[in-house]
Order: C-alpha cells, then sequence, then structure tokens
C-alpha cells in the first residue's frame, strides 16, 4: 500500500504542473484538487465519452490489450485506451501508477540521484545460473543487437539506463520518463534464445544485394503489421516481433555501402 509520506510519489508529484505524460498516460491536475489519469491517445476526447475506473480497481485493463491478448511487459505500448481515473490524493496517484507501470515511480526516484542504482548486461547476466547461464555468452556487438532489438520504442517505453559496451543508453525523447535500471526478464528470455540461434550450425546462403533488401523489406512489412494474437515472450514464433528486428539489423549490417535501401 501507498503511504502519505513516500519521498519518490511527493517529488513526482512536485514534477506535475499542469499536465505530465508518463509512458502512455497523461496525468492531469484536477481544478479541484487530485488528478486525473487517461490514455494519452484520450487526450482530446470529452469526459463523458470515457469509462470511469476506480485505482485500485482497474488492473484487469492493464493485464490485456484491446485484442484480448496478456501484456506480459506493461511497459509496452499498448495499453489499453477509453478510460478515466481519479485520485484524490497523492496515494491514490500512487496506487494507479503502480497498477499500469509496477515500481515506475520508485525507479524514477532513484533515477535523480547522482549515482543511479543501475546494473548494466554484463553484471547482470554474470550473476544468472542454470538456463540462463549461456547470455554470458553473446559478444558485446551480439548483446548490443539482442538490447536494441528487444528493447526498441515499439516493444517498450521505458527510458534503459543500463547498457553494454559499444550501446549507448536510451534518451527520455525517444522513450519516456519512466526508466530501467537494468535487464529484465523478457530482455533475459530473448537473449537465451539468441544465444541458442548464435550457437546453431550457420547454414550459408549466398545473396545479393537486391535479394537482401528484398529479405529485408518483406521483414520490415511483417515487423509494420505483427500477428495480433502472438504472445509477446513467444521468442520460439520465427515471426516474434524482436526476433524480425534483429533479422533486419543483420541484415542491414551485412549490406554494402551505397546499396539500395529498397527495390528500385
Amino acid at each position: 500500500m501507498a503511504t502519505g509520506n513516500n519521498p519518490a510519489i511527493s517529488a513526482f508529484v512536485a514534477q506535475i504542473a499542469k499536465e505530465l505524460q508518463f509512458g502512455q498516460v497523461l496525468i492531469r491536475r484536477c481544478v479541484t484538487g487530485g488528478f486525473e489519469l487517461r490514455h494519452v491517445s484520450d487526450r482530446e476526447r470529452g469526459v463523458e465519452t470515457l469509462r470511469e475506473i476506480k485505482s485500485n480497481e482497474f488492473r484487469p485493463l492493464t493485464q490485456f490489450t484491446a485484442a484480448g491478448v496478456f501484456r506480459p511487459l506493461k511497459s509496452a505500448p499498448n495499453l489499453q485506451c477509453g478510460w478515466r481515473v481519479l485520485a484524490r490524493e497523492e496515494a491514490e496517484l500512487e496506487i494507479a501508477l503502480n497498477t499500469l507501470y509496477p515500481g515506475a515511480v520508485s525507479d524514477w526516484f532513484a533515477a535523480q540521484s547522482p549515482d543511479p542504482p543501475v546494473t548494466h548486461y554484463r553484471e547482470f547476466t554474470a550473476r544468472q545460473t542454470g538456463m540462463y547461464r549461456i547470455t554470458t555468452l553473446l559478444t558485446d556487438a551480439q548483446a548490443a543487437g539482442v538490447t536494441r532489438a528487444c528493447c526498441d520504442a515499439n516493444f517498450c517505453l521505458k527510458r534503459r539506463l543500463w547498457t553494454t559496451d559499444g550501446l549507448a543508453p536510451d534518451s527520455a525523447v525517444d522513450k519516456s520518463l519512466i526508466p530501467c535500471l537494468e535487464p529484465c526478464a523478457l530482455l533475459l528470455e530473448f537473449a537465451r534464445k539468441v544465444t541458442r540461434i548464435e550457437q546453431a550450425e550457420k547454414v550459408k546462403l549466398e545473396l545479393s544485394p537486391d535479394e537482401i533488401v528484398t529479405l529485408r523489406t518483406a521483414l520490415q512489412t511483417a515487423l509494420a503489421h505483427p500477428n495480433p494474437i502472438l504472445r509477446e515472450a513467444d521468442f520460439n514464433a520465427p515471426d516474434n516481433p524482436r526476433r524480425l528486428r534483429l533479422m533486419c539489423e543483420k541484415l542491414a549490417a551485412v549490406l554494402p555501402a551505397g546499396a539500395p535501401d529498397k527495390e528500385e
């Protein structure tokens, strides 16, 4: 439960002037006191068109996408819209935000310190045991590719502060105010799958630059129109968006200088 003197939520509230966007949520100060929360895409919608939900009763709305698919990653940019929540005080606002983005306010507060408690990829994977120990075998280039693909803004809105050699942290402009202080379970599982893929015997395939562009364009088309019922964390699925994104990166890396970006 939230408390009335939580320094994290108090510092967070101090950043709200008239309104503040936090992930996909728009937080507005009410004229009569308290706060209103709604999906950012509902910014201009009238109150009468939105379903009002109490701050401690809308967890089911955060569990599934509009298509009814389970959301394993609450920071994914697929939060349902069409609702509003009224929080009368800081404690209710904290409950609402922790339901939408668990731990995000505390992480935001921690990230404001001069030395944020960040755990980088190598440090994080070095302490793994069992089936996740193999994630340490990825090279820096491979780990960077996994991170870019898994943490792409199309998949996660958290601003990644952790990194690995050769990869810069995210900027708030590209993501959101919600910080990511260490790799998540989804990233770890994706890294495990990619490690297994990298360990598999390779097939030699000769392609011209135009053929690579064709293949890359097909992957980008699949990314633009993902399977709506595919489970986000099903990395065994060949059409998993994160796997497609990683393949796009690999194809881009082998395109020779001056190769066309698309078929002519």
